[in-house]
């Protein structure tokens, strides 16, 4: 199993009031789930229900308060050192909701690419300018666009480019937080289809972070549903599109307006 998320906890400490009065906050409760070597899963709630919190345990940017988080069989380290957070790169890299906020408005994307090529020293100097033509070219994007800066770019295109950013470091898991929600309708459905023609071409493994159950059956085969940091359900895509067992997944299907009741989503192809 190429992921294993085990018993997962986060509590944030909060203070309030004159006194500064510590309160716990207990964001993600018991989450367990695994993602298989090239395989695809999403967590699905609403703001809130704690899946971006599992989402960055996973990847490293929040500590966990209890559990643990394995890859390939071994937990990772808590508190990685420079080292350890280099390998995890190698690992798992994340992409994040809205692109113009995650890549360097300054830098071109070319160079957004090769810098992480050149960090985890994955092609010699003089086959960097190829590695990003090619890691362009793989998520639709023109060479030409390599010079660009993200503020020249689409939001479709500026996402592509913090895909193939992520793709730069050779990861064996992509996680991705919102990937598509602050894109339109017809933006979305192509860079759904990317990452699952990714998928199959690179043999990665996906974890997607989405409030919309109907969009994730375009990547995903699993789906692990949560409400207020906890797991109500989780299974098969299309067994809980078709057949939703809790009252909240089913209020989840009932707040998407492309969603047609079938297990497809009207809106997308």
């Amino acid at each position: 199993m190429l992921l294993e998320v085990k018993h997962l906890s986060k509590d944030f400490r909060l203070r309030s009031g004159l006194l500064s009065r510590s309160t716990h906050l207990a964001a993600v409760k018991d989450v367990s789930f695994e993602v298989p070597a090239s395989g695809a899963a999403a967590i699905v709630g609403e703001t809130g229900s704690g899946k971006t919190t599992v989402a960055r345990m996973i990847v490293g940017l929040e500590t966990p308060t209890h559990g643990e988080v394995l890859v390939d069989g071994t937990p990772l380290v808590v508190a990685p050192g420079p080292s350890e957070r280099r390998r995890r790169a190698r690992l798992m890299q994340m992409v994040f909701q809205n692109p113009f906020l995650s890549l360097d408005p300054h830098q071109p994307i070319g160079e957004g690419v090769e810098e992480v090529v050149s960090f985890h020293r994955l092609r010699p100097p003089a086959e960097r300018a190829g590695r990003v033509e090619e890691l362009l070219a793989a998520v639709g994007l023109d060479g030409r666009l390599a010079a660009k800066r993200p503020r020249q770019l689409s939001g479709g295109q500026c996402q592509r480019a913090a895909i193939a950013r992520a793709l730069a470091a050779e990861p064996q898991l992509l996680v991705l937080d919102e990937p598509v929600s602050a894109l339109d309708v017809s933006t979305q459905a192509q860079i759904l289809n990317l990452l699952a023609d990714l998928r199959a071409k690179l043999g990665i493994s996906v974890l997607m972070i989405s409030h919309d159950l109907a969009l994730v059956r375009q990547v995903a085969d699993d789906v692990v549903v949560m409400y207020k940091g906890e797991v109500v359900e989780s299974g098969k895509v299309e067994a809980i599109l078709s057949s939703p067992k809790e009252a909240y997944t089913r209020r989840l299907l009932a707040a998407v307006p492309e969603y047609s009741g079938t297990g497809r989503a009207t809106g997308l192809p």
